[in-house]
């Protein structure tokens, strides 16, 4: 099952790498960065507690679990009147129900520049129209969504509070914030705004703590000497090969590398 959502640093890509193996486990599926959930999605576990610090994608999840219906009845008609007016009147309007501020957000998703998702200092999202004109995609299934989220307990808060959960027999995927281009371009300096330093070692310390519980846990992170140095007592990482979709335009990319650890 794909996701449903664009998300930069979205784990699709690592799906079909055959270094990329989930370990069995008979406990709950924990993902605290949840984003566009695609490794959710493809595994499609019976229980699962999923989170993101972003307000706004959690209850894009919740109002798809809880009325899926209602949300493509919203997004249908957004279909019909889109435009570069439409785009930008609906990027500037507010919602008073669940389910509308659920479409608005999938529609300026997957009409948006690149499938970015920014905002403000006053928390306006504020991304420019992109070049896609289609809402609603011909493969689409969000009954199926539902259901894959029917089991699923979502909520909106800081990994640490997700985490604290994990006990022996659950599996966590962690995929934190993080650029592909930090190996390129420095960790701390580029990425201090995204997830700053002091958050990545906050992380290294829950999962410890998840470790020590019992969980098992696959973290994925930026292929950098900062972040081999802060797991190194955990051992080594596999280095994983991409090319990176962060810029703009596609003469811009450049193949880049990330970790990949298994505890």
């Amino acid at each position: 099952m794909k996701p449903f959502i664009k998300w930069a640093g979205g784990k699709r890509w690592i799906l079909s790498d055959p270094r990329f193996a989930l370990p069995s486990f008979e406990g709950r599926y924990i993902e605290p960065f949840l984003g566009g959930g695609a490794v959710f999605f493809h595994l499609a576990p019976k229980s699962a507690i999923l989170s993101d610090i972003n307000g706004r994608l959690v209850e894009t999840y919740q109002a798809i679990k809880t009325d899926w219906q209602q949300v493509i009845v919203i997004l249908e008609q957004m279909q019909m009147f889109h435009s570069k007016e439409f785009y930008y009147l609906e990027r500037n309007r507010n919602h008073e129900t669940p389910h509308e501020r659920a479409a608005q957000f999938l529609y300026l998703n997957r009409t948006c520049f690149n499938g970015l998702y920014r905002e403000n200092l006053k928390g306006q999202f504020n991304v420019p129209i992109g070049t896609k004109t289609r809402v609603l995609m011909p493969d689409d299934d969000f009954e199926k969504i539902s259901l894959i989220l029917a089991d699923a307990s979502i909520f909106a808060c800081d990994f640490e509070e997700t985490m604290s959960k994990a006990c022996e027999g659950d599996l966590i995927f962690i995929d934190p914030p993080y650029t592909t281009a930090h190996n390129i371009n420095g960790f701390v300096k580029y990425n201090q705004k995204i997830f700053s330093w002091e958050d990545q070692q906050r992380l290294q310390r829950c999962v410890v703590s998840a470790k020590e519980r019992g969980a098992k846990i696959i973290l994925t992170n930026a292929d950098h000497a900062s972040i081999h140095d802060l797991y190194a007592e955990l051992g080594p990482p596999i280095i994983l090969g991409r090319a990176s979709v962060i810029a703009g335009s596609s003469g811009s990319r450049t193949s880049t590398t990330e970790v990949l650890y298994a505890f």
